[in-house]
């Protein structure tokens, strides 16, 4: 067996290694005793994150939010960035979803055990919720790298002898309960994550806030320093993703002082939190000294919602090689090599035969339309135009648009087939979710012997690598601005899988018209009234497809082939957490 030293990569065999350390129960080997002294006093990046999705056994994410976390791991491992990650272990899930043969969906509990894939950590720490000491153990997580690049990921778990059950059930559901329930789960997640971390040893120099669920830790953090917001801002990191307001985390106060009034001074939080309700986004944004969107356009936005603070823009990006399908992986090694750890290479893709870059989609294709048909019996084909439209089933994604004229959708069928798949989990209580998922599988009826439609129950992350990798063209109808990013159209571009998109989020930057895929409607910059935008949005949507999708793929072959490259070649090679990471590390991490 040969290992990878964590600090240079070099391979190692274990049993001739001179140097080796053991640490958190695990054992390193090293080229030297220079870089042994390196892993042992380097400083970390503390990442934290309500929800990480690093596999699809472990449900501890509910969408893109939790699934870009799971890339930033795997980006930061790869470029051997010294990052340890922080979320709850969310011991029941985010939910399992069964659809009915009506539409309805169900929840179920998602459970799995973490001593299966971690190790539980020998120390614990308290916090006091309510009035009562907490305890907060830990399990660990690695991720390692084929370069050697090791990210640890620390699990938050109340369920602990000695807490109460309703205590023990804190860290049981992501984003379940009540706003009492998930003050507490933000409590454990910040202030118990801090404390965690300061128990297992890790010397940290900077803490990245993905989102403000962890943002208490700023008072934590205030604590340590004297109650000073200047040093505090100096460690302090936050990236936002929420492009509306009204979907920020906000708390009363009455409630923030019954559960945390033994923590901290409410005149502090009110303060730098909000004076009449605790806003974790501002509380964030306060304490944080470098501040990020998630696109350009976002960026804009969020600086027209806090107009007294400075944000900058880092695009977002996915992990290439997790979500490039093997194919497309094979073609890749063969003639870009290299592009595993540097995927700005892929914008060498014109190298690639035609005929091979086909060959490589219609393999991946006919894995999809197999897994479609098994799982619904609709008898999908592998020559059928096949659109894709899988995201969290929430209203501003209008998953249900292109179903808005349903004799226009016939006739448009008629020119060229089409099929449709759809996935997605809507909020257990998000009613206007459930009820598009209902729509669509009216639709799906109404629609039957003319265009099969089928609609995929449990999206998780396996299902979106076969979705994003399969499918002909990735569908994505957001109603702007509410798309901060979005990531699933940039997995689908590393395997030539062409997008057809609204303007908003990261397709405003990744969008040539014609080149690397169409827009839908008009750019946000035009002005323009709602009713309009909508109606120009229908109009594009349905001319789009009718007059350039159809007749390119089915009478146009290489010209169809030449948008796949342009999608690989000028939208993955930019679109990555290799070069998100990077950024990160140069003007956030390095200050």
């Amino acid at each position: 067996m040969v290992v990878r030293d964590p600090v240079c990569g070099v391979p190692i065999d274990p049993e001739k290694a001179e140097f080796k350390t053991e640490i958190r129960g695990r054992t390193y080997y090293f080229c030297s005793d220079h870089c042994r002294q390196i892993f042992l006093e380097r400083s970390y990046i503390a990442f934290f994150s309500m929800e990480v999705g690093i596999k699809s056994e472990i449900p501890t994410y509910s969408g893109g939010l939790g699934v870009l976390a799971g890339d930033t791991i795997r980006s930061s491992a790869d470029l051997k960035i010294p990052l340890v990650a922080v979320t709850l272990v969310s011991r029941k899930g985010y939910l399992k979803q069964e659809i009915t043969e009506d539409g309805d969906q169900i929840e179920h509990p998602d459970e799995w055990d973490p001593s299966e894939f971690m190790d539980l950590m020998p120390v614990q720490v308290s916090v006091r919720i309510g009035g009562r000491d907490v305890k907060v153990q830990s399990w660990l997580y690695e991720h390692q790298s084929m370069t050697g690049g090791v990210v640890s990921v620390i699990f938050l778990d109340t369920n602990v002898e000695g807490n109460s059950s309703e205590d023990r059930a804190i860290t049981d559901y992501l984003y379940g309960g009540d706003e009492r329930y998930r003050l507490k789960q933000e409590i454990v997640l910040g202030i118990g994550g801090i404390r965690m971390l300061k128990a297992l040893d890790f010397n940290l120099r900077k803490y990245h806030m993905n989102e403000g669920h962890s943002s208490l830790l700023t008072l934590e953090l205030m604590n340590w320093n004297g109650m000073n917001p200047d040093k505090v801002r100096d460690l302090c990191i936050f990236t936002t993703h929420t492009p509306v307001e009204a979907a920020f985390d906000k708390f009363s106060y009455d409630l923030v002082e019954e559960l945390l009034a033994d923590e901290f001074a409410i005149e502090v939080l009110k303060e730098q939190g909000g004076r009449d309700r605790l806003n974790m986004t501002l509380l964030a944004l306060n304490l944080s000294k470098y501040i990020n969107g998630v696109t350009k356009a976002h960026m804009e936005f969020s600086r027209k919602l806090f107009p007294g603070h400075h944000i900058w823009a880092i695009t977002n990006g996915v992990h290439s090689y997790m979500w490039t399908c093997k194919y497309f992986r094979e073609l890749f090694d063969k003639y870009i090599p290299g592009w595993v750890n540097e995927p700005e290479l892929l914008v060498r893709v014109e190298g690639i035969p035609n005929d091979e870059t086909w060959d490589a989609h219609l393999k991946a294709k006919k894995d999809l339309i197999d897994f479609v048909n098994e799982k619904t019996g609709i008898d999908m084909d592998l020559e059928t135009l096949t659109i894709g439209f899988a995201r969290r089933a929430t209203a501003y994604k209008r998953a249900t648009l292109i179903f808005s004229d349903l004799e226009r959708l016939r006739e448009i069928n008629k020119k060229g087939r089409i099929q449709l798949i759809f996935a997605g989990k809507a909020h257990p209580k998000d009613l206007l979710g459930k009820s598009l998922i209902k729509k669509i599988y009216h639709y799906k009826e109404y629609l039957k012997g003319e265009i099969k439609i089928a609609y995929l129950e449990n999206y998780n992350i396996e299902m979106a690598a076969k979705l994003t990798s399969g499918v002909d063209v990735w569908l994505n109808t957001p109603l702007p601005p509410f798309e901060a990013s979005g990531t699933s159209g940039m997995k689908a571009a590393h395997n030539g899988v062409v997008n057809f998109s609204v303007l908003d989020g990261w397709w405003v930057e990744g969008c040539i018209e014609g080149v690397t895929g169409w827009a839908i409607g008009p750019s946000p910059h035009e002005q323009m009234s709602e009713e309009e935008r909508r109606a120009r949005e229908l109009k594009d949507l349905y001319n789009k497809l009718e007059y350039i999708v159809i007749p390119t793929y089915y009478r146009k072959r290489d010209a169809w082939i030449e948008l796949m490259e342009n999608s690989i070649g000028k939208v993955a090679y930019y679109f990555n957490s290799h070069r998100m990471m990077r950024r990160y590390v140069t003007e956030a991490y390095m200050l």
